[in-house]
């Protein structure tokens, strides 16, 4: 029986919940009542009062610059790994598609007796051309170098379902990386807040000490 290769459809890896970051212990704020996250990704709390934060987490000024740093460089890292997760989604769904399309034109050939003139992809830049005949099954590649043979409706309902997942996953990702980057202008809005307040205090003390001194 003549089988056509569609380009491999690799199964869907997605890590629905994004590794969870490491916060430093130090800091109650990091565990507090108000704290909410997002599927593993802690969310970053505004700090409108800085002595009163710096009071709560019995942090000095140098300590909490030094886990909002921290904290910074691990949202960092969260999402660069967030973001190579969306490429290689956003490239799977193009290969897909393709691959339904494939399928459907195999059906739409079915029973009109006409060969399909197909060119096949042998290795990267190297294509072959094919001559399929009228055929009720295909062979996809679902991933760690298995491949099943499956009938044309069947490889629909399957490529469709992983065309809906990944498209949802994707859709999820989208939210998380807006999510975090939320977090991370905080962080950053919540690191120039301490500094600034530290260099107003530094003034506010070289100011009042000659005054004090006389």
């Amino acid at each position: 029986m003549n089988k056509v290769m569609p380009k491999p459809t690799r199964e869907f890896n997605y890590q629905c919940k994004p590794n969870s970051m490491e916060i430093a212990a130090e800091s109650s704020s990091a565990t507090e009542s108000g704290l909410t996250e997002r599927r593993g990704i802690p969310a970053a709390s505004f700090v409108e009062d800085v002595q009163s934060y710096l009071n709560h987490s019995g942090l000095d000024v140098n300590s909490a610059l030094s886990f909002l740093q921290e904290r910074l460089q691990q949202y960092r890292v969260v999402e660069m790994k967030l973001l190579a997760q969306q490429r290689d989604l956003q490239a799977k769904i193009p290969d897909i598609e393709k691959c339904l399309d494939i399928v459907a034109t195999l059906q739409a050939k079915k029973g009109s007796g006409e060969a399909l003139i197909a060119d096949f992809e042998v290795s990267e830049g190297i294509y072959s051309r094919a001559r399929i005949e009228e055929s009720d099954s295909v062979c996809l590649w679902l991933g760690a170098n298995v491949m099943l043979e499956y009938s044309c409706e069947e490889a629909t309902t399957l490529l469709k379902k992983n065309l809906e997942n990944a498209k949802a996953s994707l859709e999820v990702l989208v939210a998380d990386l807006q999510f975090l980057r939320d977090q991370v202008t905080i962080t950053q809005v919540t690191i120039a807040r301490v500094y600034n307040w530290d260099v107003h205090q530094r003034k506010f003390r070289q100011a009042a000490s000659p005054k004090e001194s006389l």
